[in-house]
């Protein structure tokens, strides 16, 4: 049976909407080359030119010449936004103006240095932050970057050139540019340009002879960008625009000097392989205690999601099988481990090989991590623990000593046993292990003979002593782990009771002050943080509507775009609160805001509760929106009825007094009266017959409304509907003059001949009503292409500017009417007629008000067959 090669329909939706947000967003082109004075800047500047020549809004956002004159003569001419200035520790620095460039939205901005590091109290810290908040803007951007400044390669460069770089560019970033222009230059052209003062002035040149700019490095730094660009048009020829499942690469982050190299390294392996990544942590007793270690490896965890890995903390009782079970559930390939050399223990890449013995496992040597103050347990908890195994081991001896003939010596080890458990539960492994050899030389000193003594009479007790010791050290390990494994379970529950409970409890909110309200009761207890809360009105106005602190500025950038800012993270990191966007399904619903109240240090599992909390206020907030929307549309359509209701019951009862009213004004008009009465009477009939009108309209307008009106659609003559309108208007044009252009070759069109009537006999009632006496009102009929086209146009003032939509508004009226009568019915009778029909209706102004109504057609049918002529013969 052969096997169906449809496409999958959701990931054909994900393609179309990735291709309609990369549409949406500006197009990013990096010149890339070697070194500084390579030319990056004067290529990207000679491109900016050739497009400006080309009528192509270009604007300098940011340009470093370094004092070149060619550089800066290819600047002159092009507009330059003005720098930004920021106070900074009693100087004034200047930076690229981000909200000026957006302001200034050019189809192109030129902003050289993409690796630049922003000065603090900017809004990102780095300035490929900027430029990709410009791309999300539409902004089309130009920029320049060295190959040293590629953060997958830096230890690479490092050990190449003996020159640390500090300033660093993700490789995401260069990976997802649209364009990457290689600006080549041989060493020793460049040699020659930087002796020539065309690099840098005669200082810096000297300084960076002595880095960079020796011909060495200059060769290693050019072989990597080529092959790094080679690299790139690879990837692009083999068409791997975006990354794929299989073969995926994992590392897994040790307790090192310096894991960030793990990362760089997996990042690079990933990049070549064009595949996803994960960067895991997987939690210990060891590393619970050691919070310099620990705050380290969260750092290189947010590192490597800088730099595309998806990130994640693990646990269980075997390292290596929490690793393969995470590998097996995220298809991994490739696992990358940090290891120390070890003697007497298998390596992690052996036990991990051993439990899924289908990955490919590569192990790199790490130094071991240096000790810091800061390491380990603190000095008060290491020196309680120390003087609870003191104390565990002299109370054991205490109250063994008394009864130590009447007890054999096993059953005394088993009670040592027992002290080892209690403080190994209570203070941790460092804190068993001394009690563990505490408990061991107490026991000989005291108990075996000849006790007070550590010498020993029996040889048999150093195998006892032994594996005293080596049980000891085994409960003390076993203990500390499970107390671990026990803490970690625990903190597990709570935030599964915890996110259940803020669901329970949302779940029953009805409005928007009742989902606050839940919200920062069931956080505030939960985090060690000021929870606020700030949520948009109606017209998309952000305001602080409870909890702690809320920086509004803040909040209102996170709002527009989504993404989480403040302390922690890349953009605005100097605020004091991280802020969450509560992002529904439909659209961001507000922002959530926690201010910490010690250090911050969330993790990777905080995060995701803190996501996951905002992203359950944020259901909720859609959801009783939805029901207030509902709930507003609800009593409008009840209102709507009601009011159709009443105009329906009052026309009815209005139409017959009128039709009688009209009759007898007319019988009196027609009697031979002197000119005053007969004026008078002539009035009458006027009035009576504009009031039968207006009571028609209420009609048919509820009649439209309800549903009761079906179309008696035929095909008719547009001609005979013109004529039908014109007898029916009467006397009412006044002095008003009325054209006909109505088009030779119109054909027969299907429509309720009775409404159209009523809708060109509104349109040209209105026309007279609102264009002074002697105005020329024109009613035009042509064809276009599957429609029919009937305009209604005047010579008078126009329609009041702005309003040509809400016109057809019901009882809507124009702005300047004076005393003309009416309620404002007609115009919104013809919308509800045209649209009956399946067209459309507009208003504009051209010389005077234009109204056109479309009405589709097709195609006639064929003659009946008995109205055929006969054939000739």
């Amino acid at each position: 049976m052969p096997t169906d090669q449809r496409p999958d329909p959701d990931q054909l939706l994900a393609e179309l909407k990735a291709d309609e947000a990369r549409a949406q967003r500006g197009h990013l082109k990096i010149f890339f080359g070697a070194n500084a004075g390579v030319g990056k800047t004067y290529a990207m500047l000679s491109q900016a030119r050739a497009q400006a020549e080309q009528g192509i809004d270009v604007v300098a956002g940011l340009i470093e010449t370094h004092g070149r004159r060619e550089t800066q003569a290819l600047l002159d001419g092009l507009p330059v936004l003005p720098r930004r200035a920021i106070p900074y520790q009693g100087r004034t620095l200047s930076e690229f103006d981000l909200d000026a460039a957006l302001a200034r939205a050019p189809a192109l901005l030129l902003v050289d240095e993409l690796a630049h590091s922003n000065v603090p109290g900017s809004r990102h810290p780095k300035r490929w932050q900027d430029i990709d908040e410009l791309l999300a803007a539409g902004i089309d951007v130009y920029t320049t970057v060295n190959v040293q400044h590629l953060e997958s390669l830096n230890d690479v460069v490092g050990q190449l050139t003996g020159v640390r770089v500090r300033e660093t560019v993700p490789d995401h970033v260069f990976d997802a540019a649209d364009d990457v222009v290689l600006v080549d230059l041989p060493p020793d052209e460049l040699l020659g340009r930087l002796a020539e003062g065309k690099v840098y002035l005669a200082e810096a040149a000297s300084r960076a002879r002595e880095h960079f700019f020796r011909k060495s490095n200059l060769i290693a730094l050019r072989e990597l960008a080529l092959r790094r660009t080679a690299e790139r048009v690879d990837a692009e020829r083999q068409n791997s625009g975006t990354p794929t499942s299989e073969g995926r690469v994992m590392v897994v982050l040790p307790r090192c000097a310096q894991p960030d190299k793990l990362v760089r390294l997996a990042a690079r392996l990933a990049g070549r392989l064009k595949t996803e990544w994960f960067a895991v942590l997987v939690e210990s007793p060891a590393l619970a205690r050691d919070t310099a270690m620990r705050a380290r490896l969260f750092a290189a965890l947010k590192f490597a999601e800088s730099l595309g890995a998806e990130t994640a903390t693990l646990a269980g009782r075997e390292v290596a099988d929490a690793v393969a079970a995470y590998a097996r559930e995220h298809d991994v390939g490739t696992v990358i481990i940090g290891e120390r050399p070890r003697r007497w223990r298998p390596g992690l890449a052996a036990r991990l090989l051993a439990s899924a013995p289908g990955l490919a496992v590569q192990e790199i040597r790490v130094d071991a991590p240096a000790r810091s103050a800061g390491s380990g347990l603190n000095i008060g908890q290491r020196q309680r623990g120390l003087i609870a195994a003191l104390a565990g081991c002299a109370v054991t001896s205490a109250l063994m000593m008394p009864l130590s003939k009447m007890i054999a010596l096993p059953n005394v080890v088993m009670l040592y046993l027992v002290s080892v458990l209690l403080v190994s539960v209570r203070f941790g492994r460092t804190a068993g292990a001394t009690s563990a050899l505490l408990s061991v030389a107490a026991f000989d000193f005291f108990f075996v003979p000849p006790t007070w003594s550590f010498s020993v009479s029996d040889t048999q007790y150093l195998l006892t002593f032994a594996v005293m010791l080596g049980v000891a050290l085994t409960i003390s390990q076993l203990s500390a782990r499970l107390r671990f494994q026990a803490d970690a379970a625990m903190r597990r529950e709570r935030r599964t009771a915890a996110l259940h409970e803020l669901s329970q409890a949302l779940s029953a909110a009805l409005t928007h002050e009742q989902v606050v309200e839940i919200a920062l009761a069931q956080l505030a207890p939960r985090v060690d943080a000021d929870v606020g809360l700030a949520l948009p009105s109606r017209v998309e106005r952000l305001s602080h509507v409870g909890g702690g602190p809320v920086d509004l500025a803040v909040a209102d950038w996170v709002f527009r775009h989504g993404q989480p800012a403040g302390r922690g993270t890349g953009t605005l990191p100097a605020s004091p609160a991280y802020y969450l966007p509560l992002a529904a399904p439909v659209r961001v619903r507000g922002v959530l805001a926690l201010t910490p109240r010690g250090d911050w240090q969330p993790g990777p599992e905080n995060e995701r509760f803190l996501s996951t909390c905002a992203a359950q206020i944020a259901l909720a907030l859609e959801r009783v929106h939805f029901v207030e929307v509902a709930q507003e549309a609800l009593v409008s359509m009840q209102g709507e009825q009601l009011r159709n209701n009443l105009l329906s019951t009052i026309s009815h009862d209005l139409r017959t007094p009128l039709t009688v009213l009209h009759g007898l004004a007319s019988a009196l008009a027609a009697q031979p009266l002197d000119a005053t009465s007969h004026s008078l009477a002539g009035q009458l009939v006027d009035e009576t017959g504009r009031m039968n009108e207006l009571v028609a309209n209420l009609l048919d307008m509820a009649r439209l409304q309800s549903g009761e009106v079906r179309l008696r659609r035929d095909w008719q003559s547009i001609e005979e509907v013109v004529g039908g309108t014109v007898r029916a208007m009467g006397g009412r044009l006044g002095a008003h003059a009325l054209k006909l252009e109505l088009a030779a070759d119109l054909p027969l069109v299907e429509f309720d001949a009775v409404l159209i009537e009523r809708v060109l006999v509104n349109l040209l009632d209105n026309a007279a009503k609102y264009t002074p006496a002697g105005s020329t009102i024109t009613l035009a009929a042509r064809v276009e292409p599957g429609s029919l086209l009937l305009t209604v146009a005047d010579d008078g003032p126009g329609l009041p500017a702005g309003q040509e939509e809400t016109l057809f508004a019901k009882f809507s009226r124009g702005s300047a009417e004076g005393n003309i009568g009416g309620v404002g019915l007609g115009l919104a009778l013809c919308r509800a007629i045209v649209h009956a029909h399946g067209g459309t209706i507009a208003a504009a102004n051209d010389g005077g008000a234009v109204f056109t109504v479309r009405l589709p057609r097709r195609p006639p049918p064929p003659p009946p067959a008995s109205d055929m002529p006969p054939e000739a013969t």
